[in-house]
């Protein structure tokens, strides 16, 4: 066999390989915090530092919002929900007469916590069915704006793990 005909047939069965194993797709958790399934936000709580900037992707075919509870933010804390709404009732009008506010699959929707508290939140359509999450931003959290994301066990380790990833990233 001559050698371009066996790289073209062999580079092409790699490439088919890595699209069955969803290397790279839209989907990679790398690029989101939260992800969407059919009727359940992944995971449903998530705890993140003052300052943090929350994505969520649709990993689903199903159109999704993420839309805040009024009742369920602190009180000093901006409303948010995909679309843009400034409330509850008026995101669900939006979904009701189009779905507007709507997260299609691969999409993403991002929103910064600056204020301390629990912030909880919904998908309009799915909220029957129980999709709903819990946002916590404490300076406890496992997710900081600075330092990315962050395993922690514990406050102490949490807060040790922040200053390692501060004192590595000024390049002295």
């Amino acid at each position: 066999m001559d050698r371009r005909a066996f790289l073209a047939t062999v580079g092409g069965s790699t490439v088919a390989l890595a699209g069955c194993l969803g290397a790279g797709g839209p989907t990679d958790s790398d690029d989101h915090d939260i992800g969407m399934s059919s009727s359940a936000f992944k995971p449903d709580s998530f705890a993140v530092a003052p300052g943090t900037t929350v994505v969520w992707r649709n990993t689903s075919s199903h159109a999704h919002t993420v839309t805040a509870y009024e009742s369920g933010i602190p009180d000093e804390a901006d409303f948010f929900a995909s679309g843009g709404f400034s409330s509850s009732e008026a995101a669900r009008e939006g979904w009701q007469s189009g779905t507007q506010g709507s997260i299609h699959g691969g999409e993403t929707f991002e929103n910064e916590f600056t204020v301390p508290g629990t912030y909880n939140y919904f998908c309009i359509p799915h909220e029957p069915n129980g999709m709903t999450g819990v946002i916590e931003v404490t300076q406890d959290a496992t997710r900081t704006p600075e330092g990315g994301r962050v395993t922690v066990t514990n406050a102490t380790t949490a807060k040790n793990a922040s200053s390692e990833s501060a004192t590595e990233g000024d390049g002295e």
